[in-house]
């Protein structure tokens, strides 16, 4: 019987910089163990399902958890094969004992549901534990929105005196400009700007790609950046089509793009807690309450679902009550 080994282990031994070393998917053994599993899961997801790295690592990390529940369970499950309904029952109970939110625990479900399906398809599983099981409904919350004079200070207050001064205003001017997710800020490619048409090409989750229109503003913040401080820039090998760059010329680091909001952020005066999403949550709120389609929204954010944009709808609404209370001749407080 085999015994847990951490996902960071799966990890080394599978590690892989590109997609030309990813390995084909393995036939598993009927009476593979957790390990074994997990990395064929691993090779699965980037091969068949075409996943981001990102993606990868939070279904590894969400099975990793169910992994060490079963083995740790007074009648221990050391195979995935004999992983049940009971089972799934008892980890779900788990989840709710912790305290994670709803939202949290319909993740790591789906992150199971992935891995037993990739079970089911090797034979492992004879049948899916997680049939008859549904997800947690998951919350859905108003996500917090800057407004445009917010958005404005916060680009204003980059000092541009300092060297990555240009290079961090055109990176707020982009994620603005056509709402990106901080993965797809920092992996822009220099090739994939369209400066003549107005239009910049994205590769989102799944590997999909978009083509999304970008704004004069920021095109030509880009431009000076590119001018005043990329070329000056001693680009690493591999990275001579990244746009955004560090000091050491190589791709900035979303951490490093997340520290960079909230410093600007505190210096503009904004106490709102900020993050590149708060960006993308703003570019398609204020696309909304300008009247835009919310397929066309959908569009250029790249949900697969038009029920992950229609949250926007809400927002819209709350802004537009908020307008009618304003201005209404019925409801203006003398």
């Amino acid at each position: 019987m085999e015994t847990l080994t951490l996902t960071d282990e799966i990890r080394t031994k599978d590690k892989m910089s590109n997609e030309s070393s990813i390995r084909k998917p393995e036939h598993l053994p009927p009476d593979a163990g957790w390990t074994v599993c997990m990395r064929g899961f691993r090779s699965w997801l980037q091969l068949e399902r075409g996943l981001s790295s990102n993606s990868v690592e939070a279904y590894l990390r969400d099975v990793q958890r169910l992994a060490f529940f079963a083995q740790n369970l007074a009648s221990p499950v050391f195979e995935p094969a004999g992983f049940e309904t009971l089972h799934v029952d008892a980890f779900v109970a788990q989840l709710y004992d912790e305290g994670l939110s709803r939202n949290s625990q319909s993740r790591i479900l789906s992150g199971v549901r992935n891995f037993c399906k990739y079970l089911l398809l090797e034979g492992i599983l004879e049948r899916d534990p997680l049939e008859l099981m549904d997800s947690p409904r998951p919350e859905r919350k108003l996500p917090d929105v800057l407004s445009i004079g917010e958005i404005e200070a916060i680009i204003e207050a980059i000092d541009l005196a300092r060297k990555e001064g240009i290079r961090n205003r055109a990176i707020l001017e982009t994620m603005y400009s056509c709402g990106l997710r901080v993965s797809e800020v920092v992996g822009l490619r220099l090739s994939c700007i369209d400066e003549v048409d107005g239009f910049v090409k994205v590769i989102g989750k799944g590997n999909k790609e978009r083509i999304i229109p970008i704004g004069e503003m920021a095109l030509n913040t880009i431009a000076r950046y590119v001018e005043e401080y990329r070329r000056f820039v001693e680009i690493e090998s591999g990275y001579e089509d990244t746009l955004f760059l560090g000091r050491r010329g190589r791709e900035l680091t979303r951490q490093m793009v997340f520290t960079m909001l909230r410093r600007t952020a505190h210096e503009a005066g904004i106490r709102k807690q900020v993050s590149p999403h708060t960006f993308r949550h703003s570019f398609a709120t204020h696309l909304m309450e300008s009247g835009a389609d919310i397929r066309v929204v959908q569009e250029m954010l790249g949900h697969s679902s038009i029920s992950t944009t229609e949250i926007y709808t809400h927002l819209d609404q709350n802004f537009l009550r908020e307008q009618m209370n304003r201005f209404h001749p019925r409801s203006v407080k003398a």
